[in-house]
């Protein structure tokens, strides 16, 4: 009996230890996810170079992906625009300007846009889309950030029934409640940003 218990005690505290682990993880993981939203969002807007490609043509691009059998298929569609990018102060015109579209342009149509790299462009959606770029990744940073105070707290691993079990009784109900409302807000946050990103 005294065995049967110390074996239990000892797998416990051995899953508590991986939880732990796995906590960290995920909060390393949320930060790594704000840093993405910081760099994605409101850096690249600020560093880039805005101006207007002015276009020659626009092709669609299919791509199929296996799915999980081997008869399903998923196609996948990417809109691309080809043109001359003028910036708007006049430092940069590059003749083979390339960039993903939200949908196809006729020829000599503009395009607002920004030249993000030597080479790279992007459609143009001004602040209020770069932040909610950045705001769709922060609130997503939530949710691994979540999960991570848990494990890290309970020792909870993902390790079935009981190892949820154990963690249940581990965790108090202001941690809990705080879980579930990381959650909601990111979720309900991330949902949010790409609408603003969709009619951005």
């Amino acid at each position: 009996m005294a065995q049967a218990q110390a074996s239990s005690t000892s797998s416990g505290s051995s899953a508590g230890g991986l939880g732990r682990l796995i906590g960290v993880g995920l909060i390393l993981a949320s930060v790594v996810l704000l840093a993405l939203g910081a760099y994605l969002g409101p850096y690249t807007y600020s560093t880039s170079t805005a101006g207007k490609l002015t276009v020659e043509t626009c092709t669609v691009d299919y791509k199929h992906r296996s799915g999980s059998s081997s008869t399903s298929r998923k196609r996948t569609k990417t809109r691309w625009c080809y043109g001359t990018f003028t910036a708007t102060d006049g430092s940069v015109k590059d003749l083979n300007a390339e960039l993903r579209s939200d949908s196809l342009h006729q020829r000599g149509e503009v395009i607002e846009a920004l030249k993000t790299g030597d080479t790279s462009y992007q459609q143009d959606h001004g602040w209020v889309g770069s932040i909610a770029v950045g705001c769709a990744w922060w609130f997503g940073s939530l949710i691994p950030l979540a999960l991570g105070l848990l494990c890290t707290t309970t020792g909870f691993a993902f390790g079935g029934t009981s190892d949820f079990n154990r963690a249940k009784q581990a965790v108090g109900h202001g941690l809990l409640s705080t879980v579930y409302t990381l959650i909601a807000v990111g979720v309900v946050g991330v949902g949010l940003s790409l609408l603003v990103m969709f009619f951005a």
